[in-house]
């Protein structure tokens, strides 16, 4: 076995399993978010490449992507190590999920379109769609996303964007903060 086949073998399960949730989902329906919003709602087509620091639990990992937004669809390839750990496909009726055998279960793509979206699309999009219980709040460069008045996530963009700069996601349900660095390579 080479080294680097090696290292990809050994880090992998410890970067993803940063991303994995520490403490068990409500499964209650009311209790899960499941935004399910169309592409084409962002209003406009982009593609970025992010790096992501997954900061939980004492450890901090590093996942680069590549995500790509129309109003027919969103593409987004997930790279640790240079091997690609998730594939995402949405057309805004279906989610096509592909998972590198030793991306842990914890971590569900419905979860990352949820986070892209919340990070990336317009509140008013995403208000329309929020179920009964939820509310999204912002100010000053900053979303709260709220169930029954509980604080579930906070995201702050320090640059005033939503793309082509820093976005900040504390994630207080499950723990972990994301910070997404993007870079806009096409609009």
């Amino acid at each position: 076995m080479s080294y680097r086949t090696w290292l990809g073998a050994t880090l992998l399960p410890l970067l993803l399993a940063a991303c994995a949730t520490v403490t068990a989902p409500d499964t209650r329906p009311s209790a899960r978010l499941q935004l399910h919003l169309s592409p084409a709602a962002l209003g406009q087509s982009i593609s970025l490449q992010q790096h992501l620091t997954v900061e939980r639990a004492g450890r901090t990992d590093q996942l680069d992507t590549a995500l790509e937004i129309d109003a027919d669809h969103l593409d987004l390839v997930g790279l640790a190590f240079g091997q690609r750990v998730m594939s995402l496909h949405y057309d805004g009726r279906q989610l096509q999920v592909w998972r590198h055998p030793m991306l842990p279960s914890q971590v569900q793509g419905e979860d990352v379109l949820q986070d892209v979206q919340l990070t990336l699309w317009p509140v008013d999009a995403i208000r329309q769609a929020l179920p009964e219980g939820w509310e999204l709040r912002e100010s000053n460069g900053q979303r709260t996303l709220l169930l029954r008045d509980e604080t579930i996530a906070v995201i702050d963009y320090p640059d005033h964007k939503a793309w082509g700069g820093k976005v900040i996601l504390e994630n207080l349900r499950y723990r972990y903060k994301l910070t997404i660095q993007s870079v806009v390579t096409s609009d």
